[in-house]
């Protein structure tokens, strides 16, 4: 049985609006007296929930509520969810960059953390200068920075300006001089928030193997917070969906990457029955790869569902045609019951057409689905739509290698392939 390597019990966070610090005089008196008497802070009881959408009703928002979980030593645990839901200061906690209103964080070991780009260079120092300012502040002996001090600047890929001052590196160059002294500490817990997101497609995959390599052969524990979720489906073995500065799902990775991808705003849902003269669509949803109502993954299976009502059904033979735009209203690819010998003479008043596809190779980005619906026998177009719905298809894993292929250069479609090399 694995061993807890972290505890959060009852973390939360408080924030004033609009200050910097814990507010006004009056409000720390009042803390100070509330203390005297041995009374808790009088402004834990007041704070809005961290909804950004929401105007403000009140002077303190509550950024993290009530946040509990454990951290099993190996696990590696994505923290996922929308701008704002406090990811970050999650991981500031756990990091212990800063303190949390309320609760206990529990560790066992070393802790390394890549929370924001730069953190911890000087602009002045050059960047071997910064390997051993930043392994210092890491906690890494002067010794142990020598021993790996050629192995971080070849993971780096900055060879060439390792000896030139920080302050003309490009963001994606100081990411990666920091995380390459990160990972090298060799830490028993690994912090790694959004910051992998500026390098290159080239060092994520590095990024990422590396942390493969700290959390599989090493045994050690990754927590990791990415807007990417092929990087989190490839690499993270549990998973935390943040909403609104609360944890709103737990549990494995493929689950909460679908709960997250599910949570789309109101305003894009349709509203069913939609009519035509002949019957009723009254329902569509599209499926992501475990049956969720949700945005697709490349690579993964999902599926198309229409729930079809018409008003004759043993005089109608339907087909069914959804066809796939690109932004620029270009036809993507069209799924067709026709083709497949599938139209359907409706033996009832209410059926239900699903269109599955086992392995979706459609490059990531957003497109529009239209549907025509068509009674063969009369030749009649029943219902038509060229921008029914909007579908979404994120980047995955599409070959099963963990090497993920970056959004840029990929084309319309990725193929199944096989190479031979004689």
């Amino acid at each position: 049985m694995k061993n807890i390597i972290l505890t959060a019990k009852n973390i939360s966070k408080q924030y004033r609006l609009g200050v910097v610090g814990t507010g006004t005089l009056s409000h720390d008196l009042n803390r100070w007296w509330a203390s005297l008497r041995g009374k808790e802070d009088p402004y834990l009881k007041i704070g809005a929930e961290n909804d950004r959408s929401k105007k403000a009703e009140t002077d303190y928002v509550w950024a993290l509520r009530d946040i509990n979980f454990d951290v099993y030593d190996g696990d590696v645990l994505g923290i996922i969810g929308k701008n704002g839901a406090g990811k970050s200061t999650l991981l500031k906690i756990l990091s212990r960059v800063t303190s949390p209103t309320t609760g206990i964080i529990k560790t066992k070991g070393r802790i390394a953390s890549l929370l924001e780009v730069g953190t911890g260079f000087h602009p002045e120092l050059t960047g071997r200068e910064n390997i051993y300012l930043n392994g210092a502040i890491l906690g890494m002996t002067k010794a142990e920075i020598r021993e790996k001090e050629e192995e971080i600047i070849e993971f780096s890929g900055c060879a060439m300006y390792v000896d030139t001052p920080v302050k003309r590196y490009s963001s994606g160059m100081r990411v990666r001089l920091a995380f390459a002294v990160a990972a090298h500490l060799e830490p028993d817990i690994l912090v790694v928030d959004e910051v992998l997101a500026v390098g290159d497609a080239e060092f994520q995959k590095k990024a990422i193997g590396k942390m493969k390599d700290i959390s599989g052969n090493d045994g050690r524990t990754v927590l990791f917070v990415s807007h990417n979720m092929a990087a989190v489906k490839s690499l993270c073995t549990r998973g935390i969906v943040l909403e609104n500065g609360k944890i709103a799902f737990e549990g494995g990775t493929d689950d909460c990457v679908s709960y997250y991808l599910s949570k789309k705003d109101n305003d894009t849902a349709k509203t069913f029955p939609i009519k035509f003269d002949e019957g009723e669509i009254s329902n569509f949803e599209v499926l992501d790869f475990i049956g969720n109502n949700s945005n697709l993954l490349l690579g993964e299976k999902c599926s198309f569902e229409l729930n079809l009502r018409v008003k004759n059904p043993k005089s109608t033979k339907i087909n069914v045609r959804y066809q796939v735009f690109d932004k620029d209203e270009k036809l993507i690819t069209t799924l067709n019951t026709f083709h497949l010998n599938s139209n359907k003479i409706l033996e009832k008043f209410d059926q239900s057409f699903v269109c599955s596809i086992s392995k979706l190779n459609i490059s990531p980005g957003l497109y529009e689905l239209g549907i025509q619906i068509l009674d063969l026998k009369s030749k009649k177009v029943l219902y038509q739509k060229d921008a029914f719905s909007e579908v979404v298809v994120e980047s995955g894993d599409v070959f099963k290698t963990g090497k993920i292929p970056s959004k840029e250069n990929l084309g319309v479609f990725l193929s199944d392939q096989s190479w031979t090399i004689k």
